[in-house]
């Protein structure tokens, strides 16, 4: 978005997106509107609202025949996306996507590989143009914006920070001193993920890094977010870590979240939606992965030092399985230790 708002600086740009995610881009520099759609629209009555704006260029970033044909409905004259045999027929410049992505593996592969020992797919160096962010900087190029990699943006208003303050502050005691001369330093946690338990480092290693942390780090707290179905897991990791976690799972709306993000020195979390919302916030990330590529989809700008990505050492990893078909040796052969230490770092603590 950044680049294409600084190649059309004086053009009308619209967003469209799933009403779920409209408040993510709330005050976004160069953007005119935000069009939504939810999961009951039809096709026709979403390409019936985008004729009516008379587009003249539609920038189609997913993958899904769905967008085109929406797109194609909407008569919009020019229609850039990347080609695929279900909806290339749709688009006015089909663009060769990029050369082939890590797939998911077969049960009969990941054991494979185990046997074997070697990795099922080579561990590119961060910064390689394999990463998702690429994938879409390629395609706005066809309109002439420039490909060069810049840091995922999103903003929040110190206002939104001070409301949230205001709404969240008696059950946070955010801002209070946790000691008579040490202000408390925000950590952030999220435990869930989407997509399947495959991408989550499991709960007990969890709650262990929170109490560890906490020991080394008396004055910080911790603010646990997620959706209302994540709650119980914040729950258990407060009663397991015994340190001061504040479970806000299920109690934000998005902007909420963003402005509560913005406020912790950094985020403990899964593969998963708010680790990007984190990085695009500037707020750094420490990761484990296991059958996800952080090549592929890691947090902020591939290599970017803030963030600390965690990897285990099985040679089936990643996987792109929803759930482990053997032993989850890609989560459990990272190390609580390895995963305080990079808190720490972040923290400027090492």
């Amino acid at each position: 978005m950044q680049r294409l708002c600084q190649r059309f600086p004086h053009a009308q740009v619209t967003l469209l997106t799933n009403e779920k995610l409209a408040q993510l881009w709330q005050q976004y520099p160069g953007l005119t509107a935000i069009e939504t759609f939810n999961d009951r629209d039809h096709p026709w009555s979403v390409a019936r609202r985008l004729r009516s704006r008379r587009f003249d260029v539609a920038l189609i970033l997913p993958n899904s025949p769905r967008s085109a044909l929406e797109a194609w409905l909407s008569r919009i004259p020019r229609r850039v996306g990347y080609a695929a045999p279900t909806r290339s027929w749709l688009l006015t410049e089909a663009v060769r996507p990029p050369e082939a992505r890590p797939r998911k593996r077969s049960i009969r592969e990941v054991k494979r590989a185990i046997q074997s020992g070697r990795q099922t797919t080579s561990n590119a160096e961060p910064g390689l143009r394999v990463h998702q962010l690429y994938h879409y900087l390629e395609l706005g190029a066809v309109l002439g914006c420039d490909p060069t990699p810049v840091a995922p943006r999103l903003q929040i208003s110190l206002d939104e920070i001070r409301a949230v303050a205001a709404s969240f502050g008696s059950l946070c005691n955010l801002g209070s001193a946790a000691s008579s001369d040490l202000p408390a330093v925000w950590l952030g946690l999220n435990l869930s993920a989407a997509y399947g338990p495959a991408k989550k480092w499991p709960l007990e290693r969890f709650a262990a890094v929170v109490r560890d942390t906490s020991r080394q780090m008396p004055h910080c707290r911790w603010l646990n977010f997620g959706t209302a179905s994540d709650w119980e897991l914040g729950e258990n990791l407060a009663a397991s870590s015994g340190a001061p976690v504040v479970n806000l799972a299920g109690k934000t709306s998005l902007r909420q979240l963003m402005a509560l993000l913005a406020s912790c020195r950094v985020l403990l979390s899964n593969d998963s939606g708010p680790m990007h919302l984190a990085a695009a916030l500037g707020v750094p990330v420490v990761v484990p992965f296991g059958s996800t590529s952080p090549e592929l989809t890691g947090p902020g700008l591939p290599g970017d030092p803030r963030h600390h990505i965690l990897r285990g050492d099985a040679p089936c990893s990643p996987c792109f399985r929803r759930t482990c078909p053997i032993d989850f040796r890609c989560m459990t052969s990272i190390d609580g230790a390895s995963v305080v230490r990079a808190i720490l770092a972040s923290l400027g603590r090492t």
